[in-house]
């Protein structure tokens, strides 16, 4: 991976970045999902001040300061971007709503709403993201990369078409099969907004990108490979080359294989598959992160950093492992067993 021109060598050299490129590091670097949330009193004396996750994500102080807080409490190797999946479909033309979590009120089901889904024309309609990752790029340590995320083209259309979270994705599901060419075009133009969002988030000052598919384990192989991987390969695809992307999906070890060919310098996995297992299907010439299955975190600690070291031990000792959550830390969860997560992984990973 070549040093982008305008990357200092302490971010170049940080340990999250040796670590995507498959250099070897002082210690294992770890970040966590969901690092800033309602997990953390810190976190909920700034969402006090809001009334709704939307109404945060726009504010683009109070998103800094809880993407800074997380980072510096857990001393993770890298900041998240506080920020949310749905809220770019805002300016597609849906009308978003948290109640608390997400519902669309208008959602798309037929290929007669294509008419209303508006091109992605003026980037600046999700400035406040951009600008929370220049507020928060200037105030991280110099070593300290900063990630930027999007949801992948399946997960953000399961929103758009479900109208929130969903078990079974009929809705989608349907469309998928019914309409498949209705599909596609909704596909490219999601797609083709979220190409521009990265952009925009890396030009702002994130030094990699997490695309989430955090909805495509309800897929089977096949319809995978059929309705999805093209689009996530040219969402991957669009991002410069110097830049990470972690490709993140979970729900369904059974897709590992074809989530290798979509891409990805870092690919993410859940804790439903060994870490090994998993390096092993995507090849070693690919970064691996995860994959403690959040829950336990609500073991004993001696449990924990068993726990903890076993994942570190399937990883083998190979450059190139991102330790991680196999997806976001529970609400309730004691935030001090985050913390003695985050320093049993930098100890473990010196020795």
């Amino acid at each position: 991976m070549p040093t982008p021109a305008s990357l200092p060598p302490e971010l170049y050299n940080s340990r999250f970045l040796k670590a995507a490129r498959c250099e070897p590091t002082d210690t294992t670097p770890v970040w966590i999902m969901r690092q800033a949330g309602r997990y953390l009193p810190e976190y909920m004396a700034v969402r006090s001040r809001t009334s709704s996750v939307l109404e945060l994500c726009q504010r683009s102080d109070l998103a800094a300061q809880v993407t800074l807080e997380a980072r510096e409490l857990l001393q993770a190797d890298a900041a998240i971007l506080f920020a949310d999946l749905p809220p770019l479909l805002i300016p597609l033309g849906f009308e978003l709503e948290y109640t608390p979590g997400p519902v669309i009120h208008n959602p798309f089901r037929t290929g007669a709403d294509l008419a209303r889904v508006r091109p992605f024309d003026d980037p600046e309609t999700m400035g406040y993201v951009y600008e929370t990752a220049r507020l928060v790029r200037s105030q991280l340590p110099a070593d300290i990369p900063l990630l930027g995320f999007a949801g992948a083209p399946f997960t953000l259309a399961s929103y758009a078409v479900e109208g929130g979270g969903s078990r079974n994705y009929v809705h989608t599901k349907k469309l998928m099969y019914n309409e498949p060419d209705v599909w596609q075009e909704l596909m490219q133009r999601f797609t083709s907004a979220l190409a521009v969002y990265l952009q925009k988030q890396i030009e702002a000052g994130c030094q990699a990108v997490q695309i989430f598919d955090s909805w495509a384990g309800c897929l089977s192989p096949a319809d995978y490979r059929q309705y999805v991987l093209p689009w996530t390969k040219q969402l991957i695809d669009s991002v410069p080359q110097d830049v990470p992307v972690i490709n993140f999906l979970t729900g369904n070890p059974a897709l590992l294989a074809a989530q290798r060919e979509a891409g990805g310098r870092v690919m993410g996995v859940d804790w439903r598959i060994d870490l090994g297992e998993a390096w092993d299907i995507f090849g070693h010439d690919r970064a691996i992160q995860g994959n403690l299955d959040p829950v336990a975190l609500y073991a004993d600690l001696p449990v924990l950093k068993e726990k903890t070291a076993a994942v570190m031990n399937a990883a083998g000792g190979r450059p190139g492992h991102i330790f991680n959550l196999g997806h976001g830390v529970l609400p309730d969860m004691d935030p001090d067993r985050v913390k003695a997560l985050v320093q049993m992984v930098h100890e473990l990973g010196a020795r």
